[in-house]
């Protein structure tokens, strides 16, 4: 067995978690336009998107990796402000996603989060357009932190290639190409690299980019953040079979309904487990060098893995 990172208790944890939420979602409120501003029934739409609940894993690792790369210890004023507007961008651009991917062009689902969806709440095209303008919502954040020009740089290019055709959407297209197909486990683990993991790497890079790492930081976060993406769809995919629709805030089963490959599908659910305790060792092992800064991200990495049970 690997040996543990250091973690959080798991009281300081909880409350380190409620504080990282309440901060990104105060930005967000702040961020996102009033409903009172036209198109007032858009960004109305766009405000229900983003602010009815989640669980800001997304965020929290921005916030986490941005603790274990920081030389002095602790955030500079403009640090904290850079780092509230990364984790929002990437709530920004995840909340975009969801709202897509139950379009009934795409997964066509009713309920996300315990409410309904943002086409069945407002209309198709609303849903359309209000992920369209949530995705460079997301980038005028990204270009508004007040760090080096040369990491905001940084920043926009690492998240524009995460959520691009070699990311998020690319993986989004192999999965609807492969409905009722069987995946061989390294072709199903490159469709969720793309499709899943890699915002939640970009997530983990752009606190490490805010905060200054140095290059040995960066790739131990690197290394981290390759294991925690791919867990956390593997989780996901065990929760579909495992969760009921009340406790996944959406429609459990969808996925073997609809015939996806999934890790269950592909490994079995045991299989499944084996493997998210390997991924899980793998994200501590990377954190060691790192030390107790990253206990944080360590605790967020137990916090995905556990998700399953």
């Amino acid at each position: 067995m690997s040996p543990q990172a250091a973690t959080l208790e798991s009281t300081d944890f909880q409350s380190w978690l409620r504080s990282r939420i309440r901060q990104v979602e105060e930005t967000l409120d702040q961020t996102l336009a009033s409903i009172d501003v036209v198109p007032g029934r858009l960004h109305e739409a766009m405000r229900y998107a983003v602010l009815g609940g989640g669980k800001r894993i997304r965020a929290a690792l921005v916030y986490a990796a941005g603790e274990a790369s920081l030389q002095s210890g602790s955030a500079a004023p403009a640090q904290q402000i850079a780092l509230d507007q990364a984790a929002a961008a990437v709530e920004l651009v995840h909340a975009y996603s969801l709202v897509h991917d139950d379009l009934p062009c795409m997964d066509d689902d009713t309920l996300r989060r315990g409410r309904p969806t943002v086409h069945v709440q407002f209309d198709e095209a609303t849903a359309m357009l209000a992920g369209d303008a949530l995705q460079p919502l997301a980038f005028e954040a990204l270009a508004s932190m007040p760090i080096a020009p040369a990491l905001v740089v940084q920043a926009i290019q690492l998240l524009a290639r995460a959520i691009g055709s070699q990311g998020m959407v690319g993986g989004q297209a192999i999965d609807c190409d492969s409905v009722g197909r069987v995946l061989a486990q390294d072709d199903l683990q490159q469709m969720h690299r793309m499709k899943t993991g890699a915002l939640l790497e970009a997530s983990v890079l752009l606190g490490g980019i805010v905060a200054g790492a140095s290059s040995s930081t960066r790739e131990g976060l690197t290394r981290y953040a390759a294991a925690i993406g791919l867990a956390f769809q593997v989780a996901d995919d065990i929760l579909d079979v495992t969760a009921d629709t009340a406790t996944l805030g959406k429609t459990a089963g969808k996925d073997a309904a609809e015939n996806k490959p999934t890790y269950v599908s592909t490994l079995g659910l045991e299989g499944s487990r084996e493997l998210l305790h390997v991924l899980r060792e793998e994200a501590h092992s990377a954190l060691l060098p790192l030390g107790p800064s990253a206990a944080s991200l360590s605790s967020l990495a137990d916090y995905i893995v556990g998700r399953d049970r």
